[in-house]
């Protein structure tokens, strides 16, 4: 096992740091991005890791990456594009600026990360490569419409991809998680000047937001996502709530599924929602 090689991105904190650590305890060479140069000992005494500079925002640096990455280990087995960040707030306040930006970080530069992987694993025969969406792929909240759309983006590629590179040996996978306890919400791009009429109701759908899962639940399910050999099967969920949302949405239909979700968003669950959709699980911020 120890000469297998993983190659994650955004691994400064979340699901990027625990994943580095569960690999590297496996056994795994590690290659692991960071956006600051103040986070460069982020994986000090972690053995078998490299810790990298890159800013997936620069097209240009992620198309290299790939063979700057083969260099360090010699070879690469998986690859988690992982590197994301959330901007949030009414359609109306958010700017086009913010919308660019959005789907800059989280869908151009990871396509452009795909680019400069898959040439290398396609010429290997095998390889995964786990895009990291977000269960808001699958579902609308309220104030994060742009965020959801390019994590449905980032699933609807994963899709696409699987199917394109399965001839060659390379399984392309998308991870949906549900709501984590990560830094991400520390660091949100907010939508400035709200109008008022707004502000009550983000109020009200905020304060049914505030318990989140431990993000290693999320770390667990992209080890198995990398080392399942299940070359068939695309989409992964993680979290109590993550991974609750696809099977009550099959169990009562979409129209049905919609009208109970929508009611439980404005703070008026009913029974059948709150007896259907589980608990998150707690944990201390990481």
């Amino acid at each position: 096992m120890s000469n297998r090689t993983i190659v994650i991105t955004g691994t400064s904190s979340g699901f990027g740091r625990l994943s580095v650590e569960r690999f590297a305890a496996a056994g795994w060479n590690v290659v692991a991005t960071v956006r600051k140069h103040s986070d460069l000992n982020v994986h000090k005494g972690i053995d078998n890791v490299a810790t990298l500079l890159l800013d997936v925002n620069d097209e240009d640096a992620d198309l290299a990456f790939g063979e700057l990455a083969l260099a360090r280990f010699g070879r690469i087995d998986a690859v988690v594009n992982n590197a994301g960040y959330y901007q949030a707030g009414p359609l109306e306040a958010t700017t086009m600026d913010q919308v660019h930006r959005q789907f800059q970080t989280n869908v151009f530069g990871l396509i452009a990360l795909n680019k400069a992987f898959i040439p290398i694993l396609r010429k290997q025969g095998s390889g995964v490569i786990v895009n990291v969406g977000s269960i808001s792929a699958d579902q609308g909240y309220p104030y994060t419409s742009v965020y959801e759309a390019s994590k449905a983006a980032v699933v609807s590629l994963s899709e696409g991809l699987h199917t394109e590179l399965s001839e060659f040996g390379v399984v392309v996978k998308a991870l949906l998680p549900g709501s984590m306890n990560t830094r991400i919400f520390d660091k949100v791009d907010r939508a400035q000047e709200v109008p008022d009429e707004y502000l009550d109701s983000m109020s009200r759908f905020a304060s049914l937001n505030l318990v989140r899962s431990d993000p290693a639940i999320t770390a667990d399910v992209i080890f198995r996502m990398v080392t399942d050999g299940k070359t068939g099967k695309v989409r992964y969920y993680s979290g109590p709530d993550g991974e609750a949302i696809p099977r009550v949405k099959q169990l009562l239909g979409q129209d049905w599924y919609w009208e109970e979700f929508s009611t439980a968003t404005r703070g008026e669950a009913t029974p059948l929602w709150q007896a259907m959709m589980p608990q998150p699980v707690a944990a201390e911020k990481r």
